[in-house]
């Protein structure tokens, strides 16, 4: 079974990072998916259902505490993990991720090793 992670940020540099940090995963059958803002992220998320998101806050079209509002509190996909990246790390924003269902908040800049280290626990991949 291919485990996926969709990756949504509207800065196309940030999507190339983590896709880049996160690019040995491909060993493990992990499969990457990108979007560009929240509309394409929610059809993507109802298409595929990634194991894992990596959410941009602030984006055009639909931010990403709407997009996690939709997913966790109406769609109720609660196996589906959602990280929220973003530049935003006032106490309210993160309150206001965690009311949403985001199952983990992190602020820009972020170290690529967390997010590997996350990738890793949430898609259960066994290192070599």
């Amino acid at each position: 079974m291919s485990k996926k992670i969709l990756i949504t940020d509207d800065e196309p540099h940030i999507r190339l990072l983590l896709e880049q940090a996160l690019e040995d995963l491909e060993d493990y059958d992990v499969e990457f998916l990108l979007a560009e803002n929240g509309e394409v992220a929610l059809e993507i998320i109802r298409k595929e259902k990634p194991a894992l998101v990596l959410l941009d806050v602030m984006m055009p079209k639909m931010n990403g505490f709407d997009v996690c509002r939709t997913v966790k509190q109406e769609w109720r996909m609660d196996d589906v993990y959602i990280i929220m990246l973003t530049a935003k790390g006032q106490e309210y924003d993160k309150e206001k991720g965690n009311e949403v269902g985001a199952d983990l908040y992190m602020t820009k800049p972020f170290n690529p090793d967390d997010i590997m280290a996350h990738a890793i626990r949430v898609l259960k991949i066994e290192l070599d």
